[in-house]
């Protein structure tokens, strides 16, 4: 059986133990965001784990013994695997249903770190009709209880894929002829109220602060802007999100 743990922010998910933590990459390496074992330790387990962190692409790192012992207040064996509140779909998995959706939409968050947005987002795109979230596995939004509260139990029904390169991604996605939408103002960009919205498609929103990084940006066929009836500095990614989505909710009624 596996050991499991939250920890006092944001009820992080814990697996801990050599053989929980084996079995948990084993069984469902998706799930893991990454693993932490005690600095210094050289055995045949942990080399193992380290192994099958490798095989199955799940990040893993050393960390000192406070560190350990802030993740989970017990005993963890010296190594912990820190877990998603859900199971992940595979991208390919996604983009071969995501026609079959009421709204064929994909919103693919490019380093979107703030989980409650994340959780806003999963619940407006749930309600409209779309058909699935896709998130960074590296500088993104940790998937755990509190994302799941904000999504008010969406992100238990939406598909929901993690990768760990998002270009690779959108080659993929433009190989399954999705048009790439990217939130963003800048020279070029479509008013988002008037613009011809074309499904299926993927729509990316950026990092709360920095925004759409270039090299994600140059795989989309055309930036979206919101345009303001008052200066004002922006809207949050959420609130942005939810104003686009159901602009392309409009476009199919």
């Amino acid at each position: 059986m596996q050991n499991n743990g939250r920890d006092k922010k944001d009820g992080k998910i814990y697996v801990v133990g050599n053989k929980p933590v084996k079995e948990l990459l084993l069984d469902d390496p998706a799930k893991v965001d990454f693993v932490a074992f005690r600095k210094g330790r050289r055995d045949k387990d942990v080399e193992e784990i380290c192994e099958l962190c490798r095989t199955k692409k799940v990040p893993f790192k050393s960390v000192s013994d406070k560190e350990l012992d802030y993740m989970y207040r017990g005993n963890h064996q010296g190594i912990a695997a820190r877990c998603a509140a859900l199971s992940y779909t595979p991208l390919i998995t996604l983009l071969e249903e995501a026609t079959e959706a009421p709204l064929p939409l994909i919103v693919i968050l490019d380093q979107v770190q703030d989980t409650g947005n994340v959780g806003v987002l999963a619940r407006t795109l749930y309600a409209m009709g779309g058909a699935g979230l896709v998130v960074c596995q590296h500088h993104g939004a940790y998937l755990g209880a509190g994302a799941m509260r904000s999504s008010a139990g969406a992100l238990n029904k939406l598909p929901v894929s993690k990768v760990g390169n998002l270009a690779t991604a959108l080659k993929d996605c433009v190989n399954y002829d999705y048009t790439v939408y990217c939130a963003r103002a800048c020279t070029g960009a479509l008013d988002a109220y008037t613009a011809e919205l074309e499904t299926p498609a993927v729509l990316i929103l950026g990092n709360e602060d920095k925004g759409i990084r270039p090299g994600v940006a140059k795989f989309c066929h055309q930036s979206l802007h919101i345009p303001f009836l008052r200066e004002f500095d922006s809207l949050n990614v959420a609130q942005a999100g939810a104003i686009l989505v159901s602009e392309f909710a409009k476009r199919l009624g």
